[in-house]
């Protein structure tokens, strides 16, 4: 309803409006139309809210318990850490991880602070993309060569190959 009368009173307000600047002097009349003020972007969004009821209201119910107890998943990661042999293989496996995804952000920053080369980067995977959709996706026989690719892939690093 309130966005119904501002928008009705917007459009009023446009229309009872002068289309030019009334001035005293002919000479100083603008060709330039009159343009009623910028709405804020807060002022956009509550115009473009539906009006939302507050009378239905939706409660979803499990039939099983999904609550975590703490004590449980502690318990779950102590034995799983006491179950692994080489401790400092899987240490030094995480931080590894941890710097790599620390390095590549990093590289994406400096890459992304560079002019023209985002851009040209964004090309570049569309065009990749379109390569891949056309190669691999776009007919069944290719679909079911990338299939056999990937099984074997998995079977690669599953290590049964």
């Amino acid at each position: 309803m309130a966005a119904a009368v501002a928008s009705t009173s917007m459009a009023a307000a446009a229309v009872f409006r002068p289309r030019f600047p009334v001035c005293s002097t002919p000479a100083r009349r603008s060709a330039m139309p009159y343009l009623p003020p910028r709405l804020s972007n807060t002022a956009f969004l509550k115009l473009a809210e539906p009006k939302r009821s507050s009378l239905l209201q939706v409660k979803a119910t499990s039939s099983e318990d999904t609550s975590v107890d703490p004590n449980e998943l502690l318990t779950d990661l102590k034995e799983k850490w006491d179950a692994i042999e080489n401790k400092s293989t899987v240490i030094v496996y995480g931080a590894g991880a941890i710097v790599a995804v620390w390095l590549s952000a990093t590289v994406v920053g400096a890459i992304n602070s560079i002019p023209l080369l985002p851009k040209i980067m964004e090309l570049v995977g569309l065009g990749y993309t379109g390569w891949f959709v056309y190669r691999y996706l776009l007919f069944k026989s290719s679909r079911k060569e990338l299939a056999t690719d990937i099984e074997q892939l998995k079977k690669k690093i599953a290590g049964t190959e």
